[in-house]
C-alpha cells in the first residue's frame, strides 16, 4: 500500500523569495518614509547633550563626520542592495559573498541590534509621554500622581507602543507610520525656522563668543561624541532590511537611502547650531549646559528662544520621533527574522505569512515578543544600546568589505555602483571599523553584550540550525551558480574514465554539479606502468588517447567543455585519490557499469574513504541521457549523512530543467493514522528544503525495502541514494547494491565527505 500526494502549503503560506508580501508594494515615498522614520528618531534629542558634553561646540564636528561615514556607508549599502534586492540587509550581504556561516552570525547580531533599538526608542517614547501627560495636569490645574511617572508606567506605555505597531505591521506591510515621519519633520522645522528667525535679534557677537571654546577636551572628546552620535545617523539602512518589498529597488533603493541621509543632515545640522548659539543664555555656553542637564539641553535651549511653547514642541517631536523609529526598526527586526528563517539560520515557522495579507506574522510576533522581553527584563537598556550601535559600526564596516568582494566576483554589475571605487569602500570600512573598536572599549559593557549575545547565537546554530541551514544554502547555491562566484569558490569535478561510451553521461551530470560559468571538469584517465613498457606503449598509449578523445568528442557534441588529464600509476585507484588531493577537487564522480559485491564495491569503498571529497557514483543504462531524466525518485530515511550533497545534486540536476522529483519512504506495515502525519510532515520538511520548486512525497509501506523500491524504481528516469554510515566507515549496503543492480533505471548513489 502506498500513498502519494503533493507538498502542499500550510495554513499560513511561506512568504516568496524576493518579500515579504509576495509583491514589491514600496515605492520611493514610502521607502524613504522607512529611512527618516529610522534615521531622523529620538537620538538627536537625547544625545546632544552628552555629545555636547563630551566635545563642547565642536558636537557639530562630530556629527557632521558621522553624518560623512554614513553617507559612505550608504553607497556601499546602495550598490548591494540594488544588486541584491532582497530583504535582509548585510545578513543578505554576507549570505551572498561569504558563507552561511558568516550570513547567519551577521544576521543574528543585527536582529538583535534592531530589537534594542527599537526597545530603545519604546522607552523613550514612553518617558517623554509620560512627562508629557503629567505637565498636561498641573497646566490644566491638577496634581500629576506619582504613578503616572513611575517606571512600571514607562514599561506599560512601552508595551502598548510595542504591541500597537505589531499588530499594524500584521495588517499592512508598510504599518502605517509615514503619518508619524510626517508630523515629526514638521516640528523639526518649526523648531529649526523659530531658531533662524530669533538668530538676528541676538545681541551682536552671540555666535563668536557661544561657540568658543570650540574643542573642549580635544580629539579624545571628539571621539567620544562621535561614538555617541552616531546611532543617530544608522536608520538609513533600514530600507536594505526591506528591500525585497521595494518597487524597481535599483533605482529607489539608493535615491532613499541618500534622501533619508540628507533629511538628516539638513535637520541635525542647522538644529545643533542654533541650540549651541541663540539656546544659550547670556554668560553661559553650552558645554556647562549640557553638563548640568545633558538629557534635556535640547528642550532647555528651544526654551530659551522660544518660551515655554519650546517645551512642548520639543516633547511633540520627541514622541512622534521615538516612534516613528519603533516603527522603523520593528519593521527591519521582522524582515532579517525572515530572511534567516527562509535559510533555516533560524526556526522555518518564522518565514510564515498571514492567510490572507501576506505579512510575515510570526517574523513580527518574534521580533515583538523579543523588545517585549527586552523591555520587561532590562531595568535599563544603556549598555545594550551602545551594543546596538558598535554592531551597527561592525555592519557598515561589513558592508563595505563585501561590496569590494562583490565588485571584483560578479561579472553583471549592479544597476548602482559606488563612485570612486575602491576608495570609498576602503576609507569607510576601515573608518567603521576603527569606530567600532573604540566603542567597544570606551564603553566595555557593550562589547561584553555583544560577544555573549553572539557566543548564545553560535551555540544555537551548531546545536538546532546548522544541519537544515547548510542543507537549504547547498540547494540555493546549486540553483544560482553566481552565488558559487561570488562566494569565491571555484569547484573542480573529477571524473575518471574507463570507457568512452560513459563519458556523455558522466560529463552532463558533472557539468551540472559545475557549470562552466563557475567550476571545472576534468576526465582522468589512467594507464598502469606494465602497459608502458617498449613493446605495449604504443597500443595502450593510443587505446588511452582513444579513451579520452572519444570521451571529449561525445562531451562537445553534448555541449560540454571538460579538461582532459593522462597519468601513470600501478594503483587507478590509488591515483583517483592522489589526483583527488593534487587539484583539491570538490566532487568525484564515479561511472560503474557492474557495480556488485565484489571487487568493484570494495575498491570502491576503499576510494570512498580515501578521499576528502564529496562522492557520487553513477550507474546509467546505455543510452541514458539526463537531458531526458524527467523523473527523479529520491529514498529518504536513512542515516547515511548526505543531505547537503543531495540537495546540492537535486539543486544543480533541477536549474534550468523541469524535473518531477518524488522523496519517497518505506514505513513499518500498519502504521497508525498518527504515525502517517508524523511520516509525511518530516518528510515534507526534508523534500522542500532539498528541492527547488513543489516536490512530491510517498510513503510506501513495506518490510521488504530494497524490493519496494525497485518496483518504484520501473516509473523513474533517475534514483538517487545514499551510502551508508557505520562505525565512522562509509559502506555499500546490501540494500543500496541490490536497488541498483535491479532498477531500470539511472542510479547515483552519493557520499557526502568526510
Amino acid at each position: 500500500m502506498q500513498s502519494g500526494e503533493e507538498a502542499v502549503a500550510p495554513k499560513h503560506a511561506e512568504a516568496a523569495p524576493a518579500s515579504a508580501t509576495g509583491r514589491r508594494s514600496i515605492g520611493l515615498g514610502g521607502a524613504t518614509t522607512v529611512g527618516i522614520g529610522a534615521t531622523i528618531g529620538g537620538g538627536i534629542l537625547v544625545l546632544a547633550g552628552p555629545a555636547f558634553a563630551a566635545t563642547g561646540p565642536s558636537s557639530l564636528v562630530a556629527f557632521a563626520l558621522d553624518g560623512v561615514l554614513a553617507g559612505l556607508a550608504a553607497l556601499s549599502f546602495a550598490e548591494m542592495s540594488a544588486a541584491f534586492p532582497e530583504s535582509g540587509g548585510a545578513y543578505t550581504f554576507a549570505k551572498k559573498v561569504l558563507s552561511v556561516r558568516a550570513a547567519f552570525a551577521v544576521g543574528w547580531v543585527v536582529w538583535f541590534a534592531y530589537i534594542v533599538a527599537g526597545a530603545l526608542y519604546a522607552l523613550g517614547f514612553a518617558a517623554y509621554a509620560a512627562d508629557a501627560i503629567a505637565s498636561l495636569v498641573v497646566a490644566l490645574g491638577g496634581s500629576a500622581p506619582e504613578w503616572l511617572t513611575a517606571h512600571r508606567t514607562v514599561i506599560g506605555f512601552s508595551l502598548l507602543a510595542t504591541t500597537a505597531y505589531t499588530l499594524s505591521l500584521i495588517r499592512k506591510a508598510s504599518g502605517g507610520g509615514r503619518w508619524m515621519t510626517v508630523g515629526k519633520m514638521l516640528v523639526f522645522a518649526v523648531l529649526i525656522v523659530a531658531g533662524a528667525w530669533a538668530l538676528p535679534g541676538a545681541p551682536a557677537g552671540t555666535i563668536s563668543t557661544r561657540l568658543t571654546p570650540f574643542v573642549v577636551h580635544g580629539a579624545t572628546g571628539l571621539l567620544s561624541a562621535m561614538g555617541l552620535a552616531f546611532i543617530s545617523f544608522q536608520g538609513f539602512h533600514l530600507v536594505a532590511a526591506i528591500a525585497g518589498e521595494v518597487k524597481q529597488p535599483e533605482r529607489v533603493i539608493p535615491r532613499s537611502m541618500l534622501a533619508s541621509l540628507g533629511a538628516a543632515v539638513a535637520v541635525y545640522l542647522p538644529l545643533l547650531f542654533l541650540v549651541a548659539t541663540v539656546g544659550v543664555k547670556p554668560g553661559g555656553s553650552i558645554t556647562a549646559m549640557s553638563e548640568t542637564r545633558p538629557d534635556t539641553v535640547v528642550a532647555d535651549a528651544v526654551g530659551n528662544y522660544l518660551g515655554p511653547a519650546g517645551y512642548w514642541l520639543v516633547a511633540i517631536a520627541a514622541i512622534l520621533s521615538t516612534l516613528s523609529a519603533l516603527h522603523a526598526n520593528l519593521l527591519a527586526a521582522s524582515r532579517v527574522a525572515l530572511a534567516m528563517a527562509r535559510d533555516r539560520t533560524l526556526p522555518r515557522v518564522l518565514a510564515k505569512a498571514h492567510a490572507t495579507r501576506r505579512t510575515p506574522v510570526m517574523a513580527l510576533y518574534a521580533s515583538g515578543l523579543a523588545l517585549a522581553g527586552i523591555l520587561l527584563m532590562v531595568p535599563s537598556v544603556t549598555a545594550a544600546g551602545a551594543a546596538a550601535s558598535l554592531i551597527f559600526l561592525f555592519t557598515f564596516a561589513l558592508a563595505h568589505a563585501t561590496s569590494i568582494l562583490a565588485r571584483l566576483r560578479a561579472r553583471t554589475p549592479s544597476p548602482f555602483r559606488t563612485p570612486w571605487f575602491p576608495l570609498v569602500p576602503l576609507v569607510g570600512g576601515l573608518a567603521s571599523g576603527g569606530m567600532a573598536i573604540f566603542q567597544a572599549f570606551a564603553v566595555p559593557a557593550a562589547g561584553m553584550i555583544t560577544a555573549v549575545w553572539l557566543g548564545l547565537g553560535v551555540l544555537l546554530y551548531y546545536a538546532i540550525f546548522a544541519d537544515r541551514a547548510e542543507v537549504v544554502d547547498a540547494m540555493a547555491e546549486a540553483q544560482d551558480p553566481t552565488l558559487t562566484r561570488l562566494r569565491g569558490r571555484s569547484p573542480l569535478v573529477l571524473v575518471p574514465i574507463a570507457n568512452p561510451a560513459s563519458a556523455p553521461a558522466l560529463v552532463s551530470v558533472a557539468s551540472a554539479l559545475a557549470p562552466k560559468s563557475v567550476g571545472r571538469v576534468m576526465l582522468l584517465a589512467v594507464m598502469r606502468p606494465e602497459q608502458s613498457d617498449g613493446v605495449s606503449a604504443p597500443r595502450s598509449l593510443v587505446r588511452i588517447q582513444d579513451v579520452l578523445r572519444e570521451a571529449l568528442i561525445a562531451s562537445l557534441k553534448t555541449g560540454h567543455h571538460p579538461e582532459a588529464l593522462m597519468t601513470i600509476a600501478p594503483a587507478p585507484w590509488s591515483e583517483i585519490a592522489r589526483v583527488v588531493r593534487t587539484h583539491r577537487c570538490e566532487s568525484l564522480l564515479v561511472g560503474l557499469s557492474n557495480l556488485d559485491e565484489g571487487d568493484g564495491a570494495r575498491h570502491l569503498e576503499a576510494l570512498l574513504n580515501d578521499v576528502d571529497c564529496d562522492v557520487a557514483v553513477l550507474r546509467a543504462p546505455p543510452g541514458w541521457s539526463l537531458a531526458t531524466a524527467r523523473r527523479i525518485v529520491v529514498p529518504a530515511g536513512g542515516r547515511g549523512g548526505h543531505d547537503e550533497l543531495r540537495a546540492r545534486l537535486l539543486g544543480s540536476l533541477c536549474r534550468g530543467a523541469e524535473r518531477e522529483v518524488t522523496f519517497v519512504r518505506t514505513i513499518p506495515p500498519g502504521a497508525s493514522r498518527a504515525e502517517r502525519a508524523g511520516f509525511e510532515r518530516e518528510l515534507r520538511r526534508l523534500a522542500e528544503d532539498e528541492t527547488p520548486g513543489k516536490p512530491r512525497i510517498e510513503l510506501i509501506e513495506g518490510a521488504d525495502v530494497a524490493g519496494a523500491l525497485a518496483v518504484r524504481a520501473r516509473d523513474a528516469d533517475l534514483l538517487i541514494m545514499g551510502v551508508m554510515l557505520e562505525a565512522g566507515r562509509r559502506l555499500f549496503g546490501s540494500v543500496a547494491l541490490g536497488i541498483a543492480r535491479d532498477a531500470p533505471c539511472a542510479t547515483i548513489m552519493i557520499s557526502r565527505r568526510g
